[in-house]
């Protein structure tokens, strides 16, 4: 008899796990969305410029190369229109149940009672995915609240508010920001950015993809997997050995630094956008547009200490700044993973208690004592070099293999000594990477740890999660 399944979120990890299902002919599932309709992050971030700074046909499902890309990075609007082909093409949006947010997750003993709303239901199986980056994370500073003009976050824009003629604020410098000033640059009279730490930038080799190409992709064989295997090979080959220490650092640097200097002449402005810490410290920001917007005459950079908010604008350590907009591109809360949700195992304890001190699962997926449990796109397992799409699948396929044992033995667990094992693993393989040379970035929780970035190759993980380890998984009732 197939399992019962609840998947919460329809973004990438979640219809990928509902694909899968519908194509083993596991139909006995549900799909919780809180929002109106699909997409998860990609439905949130609408902001103007914003896209993918992994290459399209890299960014998107093995099983659905889909040909009709547009750009080499892709943009929001066609990343939205993708997952919206895939639900529609896999007959997944019917079972997709849209504004049910998940407020509790208990596990009875047997089954997990999964509570929305309205109401409360019996699955055999639920699987996460909320992602890591759906939550705004506002700063903490004082007075937001007084401040009598516009402002939002860059996660929820408002739509609605001109900006033409504005005196607009951004607060914050990273991906989000790179790819928003260039378009608030040329609409606001006038825009002040506040950075409170420089990113490494490098160049963003864009391009559109003609009929003539788009044709070619489509009907010669073998040409969209082979040019696919090319982007993963080179990003696996060149960056991943940046993070980690390696070989290809000084390339990097070199070539965020001359991309600097080639785009922003003002040795003054650039001494404030050059880092002091390591290349992939915090993500690296991947843009063409966002150095240049920085040196129009109607855009100045701000470094000083953020003091305050007025009711006119914002006053820091050198002085106030008056403006009418203050667009917050401050990130998210990327540490807290599933939260706001209640997730209660089998032993009574909450997953918010258990992970109190950081998050961690066994290859981000399983936790001891939340039995039939798993996670897309949990703890470690975000990816600084390459596609999280391609986690994303080996999680997929990883718990589409553990589903025939579950059903053998009843409700099935991660093992306590497995899991420490993991975590002895990956804080060993962390110590090599650069994550931990003093920078602060969303990997990391408040006292440090990389509770968000896999310290790998995406090969290794692959390989790790190319069938389920029966020797790390034991029967819930099991001592």
């Amino acid at each position: 008899m197939a399992p019962k399944v609840a998947i919460i979120g329809a973004g990438f990890g979640g219809l990928c796990m509902a694909i899968q299902l519908e194509r083993a002919g596991i139909r006995s599932y549900t799909v919780f969305e809180k929002a109106a309709d699909l997409g998860g992050t990609w439905r949130d971030n609408s902001y103007p410029g914003a896209g993918c700074d992994i290459p399209s046909h890299l960014y998107s499902y093995s099983f659905e190369k889909y040909a009709s890309w547009t750009r080499r990075y892709p943009e929001q609007p066609e990343i939205l229109a993708y997952l919206a082909h895939c639900a529609d093409k896999y007959g997944v949006r019917r079972k997709i149940r849209f504004s049910s947010e998940v407020e509790r997750a208990v596990f009875d003993g047997s089954h997990w009672q999964v509570s929305t709303a309205g109401a409360t239901e019996t699955f055999d199986v639920v699987v996460m995915s909320v992602g890591q980056l759906n939550r705004p994370r506002l700063p903490d500073i004082s007075g937001m609240e007084d401040f009598a003009g516009t402002s939002f976050h860059s996660a929820r824009w408002n739509h609605d508010h001109d900006l033409t003629g504005r005196r607009v604020a951004v607060i914050g410098n990273g991906s989000s920001a790179a790819q928003l000033i260039p378009r608030v640059a040329a609409e606001a009279e006038h825009l002040t950015v506040f950075q409170r730490t420089p990113n490494w930038v490098i160049p963003k080799p864009d391009a559109t993809f003609g009929p003539l190409t788009r044709l070619a992709f489509h009907f010669v064989p073998g040409l969209q997997r082979a040019y696919r295997e090319w982007l993963y090979r080179y990003a696996e080959g060149t960056l991943y050995p940046a993070l980690a220490q390696g070989w290809s650092v000084g390339l990097l640097k070199k070539r965020a630094l001359d991309h600097l200097r080639n785009q922003v002449p003002d040795p003054a402005l650039r001494a404030k956008l050059t880092p002091d810490y390591p290349p992939g410290c915090k993500r690296v920001v991947i843009d063409s547009a966002f150095y240049p917007a920085l040196t129009r005459p109607n855009v100045n950079v701000v470094t000083d200490r953020i003091v305050r908010i007025t009711p006119k604008g914002i006053e820091t350590t050198e002085g106030p700044y008056e403006v009418d907009t203050i667009v917050y591109a401050t990130g998210f809360r990327s540490t807290e993973f599933l939260a706001p949700m209640e997730v209660t195992g089998r032993s009574g304890q909450s997953l918010r208690e258990r992970w109190k001190s950081g998050a961690e699962a066994y290859l981000g997926i399983s936790v001891p004592d939340f039995p039939n449990l798993f996670l897309l796109y949990g703890p470690n397992t975000n990816l600084g070099h390459n596609s999280i799409i391609f986690m994303i699948e080996c999680q997929v396929n990883h718990i589409m293999s553990c589903l025939p044992y579950l059903s053998e033995q009843g409700p099935i667990e991660v093992r306590p000594a497995a899991m420490a094992a993991w975590s002895r693993q990956l804080d060993a393989a962390m110590a090599r990477m650069v994550w931990g040379n003093g920078c602060r970035s969303w990997y990391k929780t408040a006292d440090g740890r990389v509770t968000n970035n896999w310290p790998g190759p995406t090969t290794l993980y692959r390989r790790l999660t190319a069938r389920p380890p029966r020797a790390a998984y034991r029967p819930a009732d099991s001592p």
